[in-house]
């Protein structure tokens, strides 16, 4: 998605939880190629919202913080549970390797710019706009 100086994606799923899964995996494939990164371990992740907005850019601010303060490179999540006030997963993944996984850009942080989440006739929806 297209906008005047940031980048966005939009994401999809069958559930909330789903959406936020496309969500962690598009930020991920606008900052490197995932399909370079190999499952190796497990990074578990949580975070907490005031309501579904707030729960997506808090969860991913929280895979934001683990490939930049812990090095981390992800080319999967799974959400294990998803309530609209708080989210526990993981992210598969390994060592960031700048060279290998093909870095593409910086993101700074999800912004609630646009944001958007929501769900109609069972299929979820969410746009999120970033930082770069």
């Amino acid at each position: 998605m297209e906008h005047t100086s940031d980048v966005g994606i939009r994401a999809y799923g069958g559930s909330m939880a789903e959406a936020f899964e496309n969500c962690a995996l598009g930020m991920m494939s606008l900052m490197l190629e995932p399909e370079r990164v190999k499952p190796r371990h497990r990074a578990e992740l949580s975070a907490r919202g005031r309501d579904g907005g707030s729960l997506l850019v808090a969860w991913l601010s929280e895979i934001l913080f683990k490939v930049e303060a812990e090095g981390w490179a992800f080319n999967s999540f799974g959400v294990v549970s998803c309530n609209g006030a708080a989210v526990a997963g993981w992210g598969a993944g390994e060592p960031l390797d700048a060279a290998r996984h093909g870095l593409k850009m910086e993101i700074k942080a999800p912004t609630y710019h646009l944001l958007e989440l929501g769900e109609a006739g069972g299929r979820w929806a969410a746009q999120v706009i970033f930082d770069v």
